[in-house]
């Protein structure tokens, strides 16, 4: 959250005010990292984490720096960023397997070189070429590194390239790895990656092996956070999130278009102007992380409550 000039002109008198022993000896101010990081480890925590969806892509274009930086300064807790792997190995942040909705490019990423991606420009939101360019993983994650988590969307197919990534630029512990995949096939194909890096599962509440995948990953592998989708809001998993919290993992729910929470949207909150309805609604449920395409109004709302430093 940015300081406006009535916290920092107080703050500075006092600094002012102080000894030259006791500014010496001044607090020096926790990485906010280590707040979060504390908070997403804590389920039963009152603090609500909120997600930058593609970081604030509604001002930059999305997955772009730009669009985390914004994010960041609004002070949400975690971004959430997509990444596609180029034609010589480098993985960059991209959603599309393809370059024409977000760049001036056309194709599929997978037949560019890195330096053919580096040479084009990302579009904004409204569609038009920006000056932005499009980052890589590593330029990205450096950018993050000791000031939020992230949450690696779109990278399963990728995850040992990913935490190399994360292993070079000293991002690993801050970095949260997902698959909608059950327990025995990620183990089988990534196992070493998973005991590396928080990881988590990505449950739909209308299949009917959802209890069972749970299940097993909280035997298993015990994760900080599940993420649940759902398109109705009668199934009996809702009334167990409280459950969750309590065998030690978060509840992530998206709240981005009306099929991942049963019509409990943003566009709801904001458009709609029934925020209770829809970010109040999935708060009574018991989640405790929220996705998000409207993060500064979702901060000022959980902040009107309580739920946010």
């Amino acid at each position: 959250m940015r300081l406006t000039q009535f916290t920092v002109v107080p703050a500075l008198l006092l600094l002012l005010s102080c000894s030259p022993s006791q500014q010496m000896h001044a607090p020096v101010p926790r990485n906010p990292l280590d707040t979060i990081l504390k908070e997403f480890h804590s389920p039963q925590g009152k603090q609500v984490l909120v997600v930058a969806h593609r970081g604030d892509w509604r001002n930059a274009p999305e997955n772009s720096l730009q669009a985390i930086q914004n994010a960041i300064d609004m002070g949400v807790d975690i971004l959430e960023i997509d990444i596609q792997k180029t034609q010589d190995g480098h993985l960059v942040l991209l959603h599309d397997q393809t370059l024409d909705r977000t760049t001036n490019g056309k194709g599929k990423v997978a037949d560019h070189t890195l330096a053919q991606v580096k040479k084009l420009y990302l579009k904004g939101g409204h569609g038009v070429v920006t000056e932005h360019r499009v980052p890589t993983l590593q330029e990205a994650l450096l950018l993050m590194k000791g000031k939020v988590m992230v949450n690696l969307d779109k990278g399963y197919d990728y995850f040992r390239e990913a935490y190399a990534v994360l292993e070079a630029t000293g991002t690993r512990q801050q970095t949260i790895l997902k698959s909608g995949h059950p327990y025995g096939k990620v183990a089988r194909e990534n196992g070493e990656v998973l005991q590396k890096v928080p990881f988590m599962p990505v449950v739909w509440l209308e299949k009917k092996e959802t209890r069972q995948i749970m299940a097993d990953y909280q035997r298993e592998l015990k994760p900080a956070a599940f993420e649940i989708v759902f398109k109705t809001d009668t199934s009996a998993v809702l009334q167990e999130f409280q459950a969750i919290k309590k065998g030690g993992a978060r509840v992530w729910v998206n709240t981005l278009w009306p099929s991942l929470n049963a019509r409990h949207h943003d566009d709801l909150a904001v458009e709609g102007q029934k925020p209770d309805e829809s970010w109040g609604w999935v708060l009574e449920k018991g989640a405790n992380i929220i996705q998000t395409d409207r993060p500064r109004e979702l901060l000022a709302y959980l902040r009107r409550r309580g739920l946010h430093r």
